[in-house]
């Protein structure tokens, strides 16, 4: 599905070429990466509707966070609360904001920087927008057993700390690609994103269909994010001052 790093080089467009004096850093790109991206957006919004206009759909799913919420382990609790901050907005933003100050002010790689961070928020970004469109209510906490974090509102569905840790395992994934770190990081990361879903489901926030969603909406927002970054990265690159751009110099 994705092209190769050595073939998106060869196939580069004059743009990439131009901007290679700043190292410009591609992202794995698929190569029908605007029919992919659209489609899995419709598959987000098909599933978000199907889950809102089918009678008893939503009570059927509460009964999935009202079994868990009766069989609350510590241990299985701390890990769920310990996520809920972890990868909630505010934590999530540091997070971001360190790695991508490393990769700018010490590794002197501004362009990877950058595309690290849009990676990493494009799955919130998914997220918001998505919610605006379904706006399902959130499991009501006074129908569980033992709620862990209540929240309510009409922003249940997708979940944006799910959305944000499958971005962030893409974006991470794609700063270790060709070093010995890929498949380590691949595994990490192929399995942090289903234990975030857990978590939001276990602590009663979200219900089962609205983080399959998250998975959706990330993968879209990072298949179109890498299109976009590919295409007009290189000519945004050039319009800024060349010492912010510069790499870094080797001895």
């Amino acid at each position: 599905m994705y092209q190769p790093a050595r073939d998106r080089h060869e196939t580069a467009t004059p743009r990439t070429r131009a901007a290679a004096g700043t190292q410009f850093s591609a992202l794995p790109q698929p190569r029908h990466w605007v029919l992919l991206g659209v489609l899995l957006c419709a598959a987000v919004v098909a599933l978000g509707l199907t889950v809102q206009l089918t009678p008893g759909e939503t009570t059927a799913e509460l009964h999935v966070d009202q079994d868990l919420s009766q069989h609350h382990v510590a241990a299985l609790t701390a890990i769920a609360m310990a996520i809920n901050v972890l990868f909630a907005p505010v934590a999530g933003v540091c997070i971001i904001a360190a790695i991508a100050l490393v990769l700018w002010l010490v590794r002197r790689d501004f362009p990877k920087a950058v595309a690290f961070g849009l990676t990493a928020c494009s799955g919130w970004v998914a997220s918001e927008v998505f919610k605006l469109i379904i706006a399902r209510q959130r499991p009501n906490p006074g129908l569980l057993y033992d709620p862990l974090a209540p929240e309510t509102g009409s922003n249940s569905f997708p979940s944006g700390h799910v959305s944000f840790a499958v971005a962030l395992a893409f974006a991470v994934y794609f700063l270790s690609r060709g070093t010995r770190w890929s498949k380590p990081v691949a595994a990490a990361g192929a399995a942090l994103p289903v234990i975030v879903a857990w978590s939001r489901v276990y602590v009663g926030v979200h219900y089962p269909t609205d983080v399959i969603a998250s998975f959706l909406a990330a993968g879209a927002a990072v298949v179109l994010l890498a299109g976009l970054w590919n295409r007009f990265g290189p000519r945004l690159l050039d319009r800024l001052p060349a010492a912010l751009t510069a790499p870094a110099s080797r001895h």
